[in-house]
């Protein structure tokens, strides 16, 4: 803790996302921002002047503060993971957890044994949509799932698949709706692997349909949940919850023409304002300052990791075409 009984935080890693953690973290009354740190040094200067904290190496961050976020390639997640707990540090790190499931049960346990919190950061359960939607579904058993997550090719430099990349959220948040595990999948890709389609089937029988891809010239980011007496559509982006219910079919008599139609109620309930990540960041603070399980525990992460690798062997990627703006 800081002089003040602060939480003493870091970010390591300010790339496109980094930056906003540490702006966070900037923000918060209850936590000081002690210092960034970034392979690239102009980068980790910039960012330090601009939320008036101190760039670091890596070393040195670990060594000052008590929790950090970990916002780096992920290729560099166990590495650096294991860096902090050895220091005693807590650490939420940005999604997909790790490349490789092994990989994520030895940190789970590294955690547990060293009593650190590790989180997850699945940002999308603490998107206010969904927060609302899960209210809506206690009262309603889920029959299907259906998420899509698609957008034109990305600037930003990544050699996560499209699943690790997009697909993850969604199978987490499908994950976390239905407390159950998947026992069948078949996942298909096109476009050198840029664009996946998977159907999962849960242990509950639920289905789930999941769609990810950098090659859609349309941002998309919905869900869709079926219960026996509902539909409920989920708008990600503009944090929308649509309940439709109640659909009679009609034959409707107009000027001596008879057509079909179906008439339904929709219901949109109140969603709560906020920025989904300043609210990752204070259940990551809190569970840290409370020692209590975080939202998106590491187990958790490691549930939506080990769904994401059973798609990924069934999509053929050639490495060499699979991210187009780099070839």
């Amino acid at each position: 803790m800081s002089e003040n009984g602060s939480l003493k935080t870091g970010v390591v890693g300010v790339g496109s996302m980094g930056r906003h953690h540490a702006r966070v973290y900037a923000q918060k009354r209850a936590v000081s921002l002690i210092g960034v740190a970034d392979a690239d040094a102009d980068t980790a200067r910039e960012v330090a002047d601009d939320y008036d904290t101190t760039a670091m190496e890596v070393d040195e961050l670990l060594a000052a503060a008590d929790a950090v976020t970990i916002a780096v390639p992920t290729r560099y997640h166990r590495e650096l993971i294991e860096q902090a707990l050895d220091a005693g540090v807590h650490v939420l790190v940005e999604k997909p957890f790790v490349k490789e499931p092994d990989e994520g049960e030895t940190l789970v346990e590294q955690a547990a044994e060293r009593d650190l919190v590790l989180q997850v950061g699945h940002i999308e359960r603490f998107n206010p949509a969904i927060q609302t939607l899960q209210d809506v579904l206690a009262d309603h058993e889920v029959i299907a799932i259906e998420a899509q997550r698609l957008g034109p090719p990305v600037d930003r430099d990544t050699t996560d698949t499209v699943a690790h990349d997009l697909m993850v959220h969604d199978l987490d948040v499908a994950l976390s709706l239905l407390s159950t595990d998947a026992a069948a999948i078949s996942a298909a890709g096109t476009a050198a692997g840029q664009h996946v389609t998977a159907q999962v089937t849960f242990e509950d029988d639920t289905v789930g349909q999941f769609c990810a891809s950098r090659v859609t010239q349309q941002k998309v980011r919905q869900l869709a949940v079926t219960t026996h007496d509902a539909r409920i559509t989920v708008d990600y982006a503009d944090q929308d919850v649509r309940i439709h219910r109640h659909s009679v079919p009609a034959y409707v008599e107009n000027d001596g023409d008879v057509r079909y139609r179906h008439e339904s109620v929709i219901e949109q309930p109140t969603v709560a304002n906020g920025e989904p990540l300043v609210h990752e960041l204070d259940a990551f603070v809190e569970a840290v300052v409370t020692g209590s399980e975080p939202v998106v525990s590491g187990e958790d992460g490691l549930r939506a990791l080990e769904l994401v690798c059973d798609i990924d062997e069934q999509v053929t990627v050639d490495p060499e075409t699979a991210h187009p703006r780099l070839r």
